[in-house]
């Protein structure tokens, strides 16, 4: 594997999945070589990131010697592949947090079904990653500690699915794991250079909380790669056709938009001209592309409704006088949605009739993922309401109406910062069904105008910390 050496000390770049997947299912590598490489690589970086809030060093080891005598071992498309898993699914005889000391430490009976289909493929869990407190705001941070972006530590690496996007950022596992509710993959994709998919509704269980947010949160993966990316959400669907990447055979109707969703909201120049660099090239590769922006609803309350509601019903049953400020003031503001009434299947049925009409001639939808860089790496879960909300609606505005409409979206790269250094991203987003155009336009884009695989100074340091797992000997 080639070294990524301009950090403080020489990393071993991971191979991607698909090539871990391959060679295990060959013989030319070992499941448990590649899971202790993994493993080697959290002990030597996570004291700086704090990406994991789990880390499975003995399970983990023995769960990859099990793959290695797999008897079907030839036919796993994720033959020994290290995976991290957000921690908002159970995993089987780990305590399931979701970023709350509030929360029940004690061991899960059963693996949620995505983690479930993701082992029965061959992936081992090495480990499970940090979320903001009850995944609601797009930084991670908790009273677990902070989450830090692998291409500066001074930033978020965003969220909800900040310790997932910070572990295959900063090269200790391949792909991941992810739930996004308003955004919770696509905007630490995007903050991390990364591919993040988020499925429409339907492809991929969700079973995340008592009901979704409403039907808003959907499981997905994130990557390093297309391919990748593809793979792993073929197998969380049960789906084989989702991992073959096609680039389109014709000439697409590709809108673009830059008009931010939510009033007020100015993107960066940097974040436009990832547009434009993108729709330029996919005019070169012999698209259409047309200028027109979505019906975004004038009324944004439709879907705060349901990012409210779905946290006050996640936050029943837990002691909210422990909760952290900010997000013991969003469930509370869920208690009053839910007491008048306010979430509606209306709502959203009208938004998508508007979307209809809106893709009726497009094949699919072109526009930022972020508005700014990523934001600082800090206790947001400590401020106050208003000022952690109109930071998280000045830095991710674009993903929150994807999941209202439950159409699929992902984030691809697009480039890198001039000032800041960290990765530019646009999302592309197409209507239900259309999992597969996104995939191959995604690919398409990352032919084009390629993208580091992983942060390019690791935060990483030579010597684990004191509280790194070691490997077992």
């Amino acid at each position: 594997m080639p070294d990524l050496s301009d950090g403080p000390c020489p990393v071993a770049l991971p191979a991607t999945a698909t090539e871990i997947a391959a060679g295990v299912r060959t013989g030319e590598l070992s499941a448990p070589d590649v899971v202790a490489a993994a493993l080697e690589r959290i002990a030597a970086g996570d004291h700086e990131l704090g990406a994991f809030q789990v880390v499975r060093v003995a399970k983990a080891m023995a769960e990859a010697a099990e793959v290695a005598r797999r008897t079907d071992l030839t036919q796993l498309p994720l033959a020994g592949v290290p995976i991290a898993i957000k921690d908002n699914v159970p995993v089987e005889a780990e305590p399931m947090r979701n970023g709350s000391t509030t929360t029940s430490g004690e061991p899960q009976s059963a693996d949620h079904v995505v983690v479930a289909r993701l082992r029965a493929a061959g992936a081992v869990v090495v480990g499970i990653t940090r979320v903001p407190e009850l995944c609601v705001f797009a930084t991670t941070d908790s009273s677990f500690g902070i989450t830090r972006n692998p291409w500066d530590l001074t930033r978020t690496p965003g969220g909800s699915s900040g310790g997932s996007a910070a572990a295959v950022a900063a090269g200790m596992v391949p792909v991941a794991h992810g739930a996004d509710g308003m955004g919770s993959i696509r905007i630490p994709a995007a903050c991390c250079g990364l591919v993040g998919i988020k499925p429409g509704r339907g492809i991929v269980p969700a079973h995340l909380g008592p009901n979704d947010w409403y039907g808003m949160a959907e499981n997905g993966a994130l990557a390093t790669t297309v391919a990748d990316a593809a793979l792993v959400l073929s197998v969380m669907a049960d789906n084989p056709g989702l991992a073959q990447v096609a680039e389109p055979d014709r000439s697409l109707r590709i809108g673009v938009s830059t008009k931010p969703p939510v009033n007020g909201v100015r993107p960066g120049i940097e974040h436009l001209r990832a547009v434009v660099r993108t729709v330029r090239l996919l005019e070169a590769a012999g698209h259409r592309v047309e200028r027109i922006d979505p019906p975004y609803p004038k009324n944004p309350l439709p879907v705060l409704a349901r990012w409210f509601g779905g946290t006050s019903i996640d936050a029943e049953g837990l002691n909210r006088s422990r909760l952290d400020r900010a997000a013991r003031f969003h469930a509370a503001l869920g208690d009053r949605v839910r007491a008048h009434g306010l979430v509606k299947d209306a709502d959203r049925d009208d938004f998508r009739t508007a979307l209809a009409r809106y893709f009726a001639h497009l094949d699919l939808l072109v526009m930022p993922t972020l508005a700014t860089p990523p934001v600082e790496a800090a206790r947001w879960g400590q401020r106050s309401w208003p000022r952690v909300f109109a930071a998280n609606a000045r830095f991710a505005p674009y993903s929150a109406p994807w999941n209202h409409s439950g159409f699929p979206a992902v984030s691809v790269p697009a480039g890198l910062h001039p000032l800041t250094g960290t990765p530019l991203a646009v999302q592309l987003v197409a209507p239900d069904g259309g999992e597969q155009v996104l995939i191959g336009v995604a690919a398409l884009l990352e032919r084009l105008a390629p993208w580091p695989r992983v942060a390019p100074r690791p935060a990483m340091s030579c010597q684990p910390s004191p509280r790194a797992p070691s490997i077992p000997g």
